[in-house]
């Protein structure tokens, strides 16, 4: 599976998610927390969440055609480490605080789904690059 790929995967999934957090992210929280957001601060960081998310996705379709370049190889890795986080800390916030939404465990099976799938594409762009005189 290609970093093309990656990327057009994560745009679809990450800016629509993105867009749905900005208009309503107490839906998207009970969602995948099983709680409503608390208090207009929470909805407010919620909304930026998903501005970052949004631009994260944005930024994904528009890198789609450069995944093998220095800077497509640098999205990956920030992919993969923004994966990775999403993993710990959904995984922390059912085991630890009890949080369960119906979309958490799917959420995070897809998370572990894209940073197995970053590791490859940099795992790939690595052996490439010891490959090519």
């Amino acid at each position: 599976m290609s970093a093309r790929n990656l990327l057009i995967v994560t745009a679809l999934a990450e800016a629509p998610l993105g867009i749905m957090l900005m208009l309503s992210p107490s839906i998207i929280s009970g969602l995948l927390l099983g709680v409503s957001l608390d208090g207009p601060a929470a909805v407010i960081v919620g909304r930026v969440a998903g501005a970052a998310l949004l631009a994260l996705g944005v930024a994904c379709w528009l890198a789609r055609h450069d995944g093998s370049s220095h800077a497509g190889r640098g999205l990956v890795a920030a992919l993969l480490l923004y994966n990775c986080g999403t993993i710990a800390i959904l995984a922390h916030a059912a085991t630890v605080t009890g949080l369960n939404g119906i979309v958490l465990w799917p959420a995070v099976a897809l998370h572990v789904t894209l940073a197995s799938w970053c590791g490859s594409c940099l795992a790939n762009a690595s052996k490439s690059r010891l490959i090519s005189p």
